[in-house]
């Protein structure tokens, strides 16, 4: 995953570090509660220690790292009963962020967002998980810059830092991106009509296709029964 920089420490190292660590946690390299330690990634990554540990500040920032006190840095453990109590607060709240827009986004902005959620489905398209999953960062980021200055903004940005990992989790289930997709077309149907009802019903219905997957996530496997009695019987 690494690729070769021109700087050992700096704002490009600081960069390198962060994006490596974030995708290695998005793809599950890294697991949850797996400690960070800051020599190690140095030297895998040819960068100072410094450049590191402030990639790790911006990963705590974000949701995906903690600081864990005379034990340093390690990914963040959220578990699926605290990620569907978190996503439970954001219905609420991401409705509301998109009512607001359906009165306030210009014509061009919500041209914008059609534009991502099609960029959205290419990634989808072309397997591209890591750039679906920042895309649909930016999508609710979005949702929420438009329904202007509000405390629900900075309520929802911190409750978001804390779901990056299970977003990129529930993306790898099959059928689930596709179903965002037509769900995100809603929202973003009712805010070009300018209609708040339909935007925030949109934008709830998506949240709660969230919670829903969110615990089939949680649900174990059924084993896969023999195809035959006589196939059990040769098994050792």
């Amino acid at each position: 995953m690494s690729q070769p920089i021109r700087a050992s420490s700096g704002e490009l190292a600081r960069r390198h570090a962060r994006e490596y660590l974030r995708q290695a946690i998005l793809l599950g390299e890294l697991a949850p509660g797996q400690r960070l330690l800051e020599p190690e990634f140095a030297e895998r990554l040819t960068v100072t220690r410094n450049s590191v540990r402030a990639a790790l500040l911006d990963l705590a920032a974000q949701g995906l790292v903690e600081r864990v006190l005379n034990q340093g840095a390690r990914v963040k453990v959220i578990t699926v009963k605290e990620a569907v109590a978190i996503t439970e607060c954001r219905m609420a709240l991401e409705g509301l962020c998109a009512a607001r827009a359906a009165t306030a986004a210009t014509a061009a902005q919500i041209d914008e967002l059609d534009d991502m959620n099609a960029r959205m489905a290419a990634a989808v398209t072309d397997g591209d998980l890591v750039s679906y999953t920042e895309l649909n960062r930016q999508m609710h980021g979005q949702w929420i810059s438009l329904a202007g200055p509000h405390p629900s903004g900075d309520l929802l940005a911190r409750l978001n830092a804390q779901l990056i990992r299970h977003h990129f989790q529930l993306a790898l289930r099959p059928g689930r991106p596709q179903q965002s997709l037509r769900e995100h077309q809603a929202v973003i149907d009712g805010i070009r009509a300018r209609d708040p009802r339909a935007a925030e019903t949109a934008a709830r219905a998506h949240i709660a296709g969230v919670i829903q997957s969110l615990r089939d996530s949680a649900q174990p496997t059924a084993p896969t029964p023999p195809s035959s009695p006589s196939e059990k019987e040769i098994r050792p």
